[in-house]
């Protein structure tokens, strides 16, 4: 399916829920800067602060959490995100369970998005445990939970109304049927990524910018989708 209009509201919310710091820039950042340059207000939802992420024999966990949430806010900021949630769960044990799955609704009821971007759970071959994880919870909380008030009840008695979301985009899918035309945002995207200089070759800027930009041209070329990112769409009825 080509690229076509995103949830059609007024108040144009998105939210972009992953696992780790940068899991959003190689995903979907040419999307939310396309979104954040049409107005829309995102938000990112990440489960650990990816504390696990180094080869340095002299990096501890704290540091290396706090490093990768400093880099998390830098690239929202070349995206034009309007705000970053941390939610600190340990990298690499993060669980589908009722916790989780009430962390995501309790924010989806908060900040009322007319459209969720996450990770595809269900794809075959290699798949991160903690994007499984936060694929299925944040599908979970989507529907049915943040929908029916008689979920996570405490919400609703501190004021907080059911949320009916729209539209799920499903990022890293095997069988994508949707795909958002980022020409116009692949620079800004690749800025974003650069941003995470802890995980990346650490390469001169305009070098690694030319290098990611050859890779996408020449993925699209065999995919046919030249420059665009890649969801499965899932149309929710409100």
């Amino acid at each position: 399916m080509p690229d076509e209009p995103l949830a059609a509201t007024e108040a144009r919310r998105a939210m972009v829920v992953v696992a780790h710091p940068d899991d959003a820039e190689f995903l979907c950042a040419g999307t939310v800067a396309k979104l954040c340059a049409e107005g829309w207000e995102v938000v990112y939802v990440l489960a650990t602060s990816g504390d696990k992420g180094t080869r340095d024999p002299d990096m501890t966990r704290p540091r290396l959490a706090a490093v990768r949430e400093a880099e998390q806010l830098a690239a929202a900021k070349v995206l034009g995100v309007n705000e970053c949630v941390f939610l600190r769960h340990p990298d690499g044990y993060v669980e589908t369970d009722t916790e989780l799955r009430g962390e995501i609704v309790h924010l989806l009821r908060v900040y009322r998005p007319d459209l969720v971007i996450t990770w595809d759970a269900y794809r075959r071959g290699f798949n991160h445990r903690d994007h499984r994880a936060v694929g299925i919870a944040t599908y979970d909380a989507v529907f049915p939970a943040a929908r029916d008030r008689l979920y996570y009840a405490h919400d609703e008695m501190a004021g907080l109304e059911p949320q009916r979301v729209p539209e799920l985009l499903l990022a890293g899918s095997e069988a994508p049927d949707y795909f958002v035309d980022i020409s116009d945002y692949l620079e800004t995207k690749l800025e974003a990524v650069y941003c995470h200089t802890s995980q990346i070759q650490p390469l001169p800027k305009a070098e690694f910018i030319q290098q990611r930009r050859q890779q996408a041209l020449d993925t699209g070329r065999q995919t046919g989708t030249p420059l665009s990112e890649a969801f499965r769409r899932i149309a929710l009825r409100v």
